[in-house]
């Protein structure tokens, strides 16, 4: 089945790896279907950060690409400085999903308030409460950089990104090495053995 939305200019199709509020299918899953579903441009998004992520969303049948946490830790985001070092501070398994329970999972970084929040559902707490918890925690994350009330929203690609970067900077790094890597493709599966035609 093909879907064409009428007076859509694109669609942004976003996997589980993403940070905020997310689906179940990865990026990798997600979009060759979307791709094969739709006959407007398809914007990949969820776990890329870097010319790898780009390379491969093209090459699952995307268009474009969406990047979140790695434009937080640009030098024009003015996201709190705390939730930057967050970011540049994370390893493979810094994030977390939240919320399920409440029918709106979302991803974000490991924190005094995520753990309260993770230690809540487990208590099964009414949705009521957990939502009183949650009103203005991106806010104090975003703002304040308050890891006792913030919700540092974040992917699961927060591992990739090391330094503050001006935004220009960021894409020209990600398109320089997408393209390379693209343009170089044949070659490297010719040196792994892998040979097509």
């Amino acid at each position: 089945l093909r879907m064409q939305r009428a007076g859509a200019d694109a669609l942004v199709a976003e996997g589980a790896e993403a940070g905020g509020h997310i689906g179940e299918l990865t990026t990798f899953c997600l979009i060759p279907q979307v791709a094969d579903a739709i006959e407007i441009p398809l914007i990949a998004a969820g776990g890329i950060a870097d010319g790898r992520g780009m390379a491969s969303a093209l090459l699952l049948g995307a268009d474009a690409v969406q990047m979140g946490t790695a434009f937080i830790c640009s030098r024009e985001c003015t996201a709190h400085e705390n939730y930057k070092n967050m970011i540049l501070e994370a390893g493979d398994t810094a994030t977390v999903v939240t919320g399920r329970g409440l029918g709106h999972p979302a991803r974000s970084l490991k924190s005094r308030f995520i753990r309260r929040m993770i230690q809540m559902e487990k208590e099964q707490r009414s949705a009521e409460e957990m939502e009183q918890a949650l009103l203005g925690s991106l806010r104090s994350a975003v703002i304040d950089g308050d890891p006792e009330r913030g919700s540092f929203m974040a992917g699961q690609i927060a591992g990739l990104v090391r330094e503050v970067l001006p935004a220009a900077e960021i894409i020209e790094n990600v398109v320089s090495q997408a393209e390379a890597l693209c343009g170089n493709l044949a070659g490297q599966l010719e040196e792994r053995g892998i040979i097509l035609g």
